[in-house]
């Protein structure tokens, strides 16, 4: 299963992140507008990441909800029919939140770097440091620490959690 290291950080200043990001990376800006809806799954998560009315993919995910760069084993599985993807999915399963989301992409070699404006939110940055098959954890963690300090982000923005974690708790 593909693995990647995760950091997710809460952003003071969008627009100077955005500058930095746009300077490192090798490609981007992307803009992309997703809508993600997440369903009950006892060993992971479970979400349907809608593109369109034509274009979606279904993305299992397992990894821990602490602060920090952390480990993530993934799945994806792509749908044109993403509506009755989700209908099938909330009768099975059960839906249990929703996250809509415009997020900028930019990549740097390996890194998919996004910059999320997330409904109900804010504004957060998310790294993700794709890993070799058999490549110890240790090196993409070395690489997102490296690009958290170029990106200006510090430890006291990092956050746990999925956003629909952070959703539901804002909710409360």
């Amino acid at each position: 299963m593909p693995r990647n290291v995760e950091i997710k950080a809460r952003l003071d200043n969008f627009s100077a992140v955005a500058a930095k990001a746009a300077a490192l990376a090798d490609h981007g800006p992307i803009a992309i507008a997703q809508d993600d809806t997440f369903f009950r799954c006892d060993n992971g998560r479970l979400k349907l990441r809608v593109f369109s009315e034509t274009q979606g993919e279904l993305i299992f995910y397992r990894r821990t909800d602490r602060q920090g760069p952390k480990e993530s084993f993934y799945m994806h599985s792509p749908t044109a029919s993403p509506a009755s993807l989700r209908e099938a999915l909330t009768l099975a399963h059960g839906e249990i939140g929703r996250v809509v989301k415009d997020r900028t992409l930019y990549l740097l070699g390996r890194t998919r770097i996004h910059l999320d404006k997330v409904q109900g939110l804010g504004e957060f940055l998310e790294l993700e440091v794709v890993l070799e098959d058999g490549e110890p954890l240790e090196a993409g963690v070395r690489e997102a620490h490296r690009l958290m300090a170029d990106l200006g982000i510090a430890p006291s923005q990092l956050v746990g959690g999925a956003y629909v974690d952070l959703l539901t708790k804002a909710l409360r």
